[in-house]
């Protein structure tokens, strides 16, 4: 596997850059991976380009929204508060404004090489005015991450394990995945399910580019919770392929999602929400 991360950016043109959603094991069909945004009220797209939709974000209070920080760069979304005080999203069919954005203070890391392992590629979207409908997806808390299965949503291309990504068709999807590692971040592979001993679950698959900001949610007896934001991918290569090849196909068995963990910034996420001397909400 190489050991190249790609980011889950958005905006690039080429397509090794283009934006990507859920990609599914290969003998499942698609049917079973077909999500229902009424099922997910609190999970909406932040940027469409036609009929691509850009980065995803989770309503977590009746004001606050919580994405991936690059997100915020990967959209007009800080230009258009800057420029006309509010960006508009669609949450759960109805339009809110989003008001201000608060990165995480160790997002700068990832423009200092040294210290790129410390980076934390997560923001907080204010809403203009509380939502009282949906109800925001609460934090995951625990630390017991590790071996559970997740639900991972998202919009734009699809693909499948054996071929990576194929076309963006703008639909939401959903696939399973189980936490494989959960330390500074949780880690999800993406598994081959016609390999002996595979760990592959029926509806395997990982996200990809576009579904930066999409959650990773863990079902409990009290309903879904966050556990992880979308932050980007560590690409397989395909069979036959060199490592002079680059960048390696996204999307292939082998591949490995990467999310923020969201239960390691509780403390963060909370002190914005509430507005704590150490992170004031203007």
């Amino acid at each position: 596997m190489s050991a190249r991360f790609l980011p889950v950016l958005c905006a690039l043109l080429a397509l090794t850059g283009s934006a990507q959603a859920i990609v599914i094991r290969h003998d499942t069909g698609y049917a079973g991976h077909a999500a229902r945004e009424s099922q997910f009220p609190a999970v909406f797209w932040l940027e469409q380009r036609s009929a691509r939709k850009i980065c995803v974000a989770t309503l977590i209070d009746p004001r606050w929204a919580l994405t991936a920080a690059h997100c915020v760069e990967e959209t007009d979304l800080q230009g258009h508060i800057e420029s006309q005080g509010e960006y508009v999203v669609q949450i759960a069919g109805t339009l809110q404004g989003i008001d201000h954005v608060v990165m995480h203070p160790d997002y700068h890391f990832r423009y200092d090489e040294d210290n790129s392992a410390r980076e934390v590629d997560m923001a907080l979207l204010r809403l203009s005015q509380a939502v009282t409908l949906p109800r925001p997806v609460p934090l995951y808390r625990d630390a017991d991450e590790q071996d559970r299965v997740a639900t991972l949503l998202g919009w734009g291309y699809f693909g499948i394990g054996t071929t990576g990504i194929q076309h963006d068709d703008g639909r939401f999807r959903m696939a399973h995945n189980i936490v494989t590692t959960a330390a500074q971040r949780l880690r999800f592979t993406f598994d081959d399910p016609r390999l002996p001993g595979s760990a592959a679950v029926a509806l395997e698959g990982i996200p990809g580019l576009g579904d930066s900001g999409g959650p990773a949610l863990l079902e409990t007896a009290s309903g879904w919770q966050i556990a992880g934001v979308a932050v980007g991918e560590v690409a397989s290569r395909a069979t036959g392929e060199t490592s002079s090849q680059t960048p390696p196909a996204q999307g292939l068995y082998g591949a490995v999602g990467i999310y923020e963990r969201v239960s390691a910034h509780i403390g963060w996420i909370e002190s914005v929400i509430l507005g704590t001397p150490e992170n004031p909400s203007p």
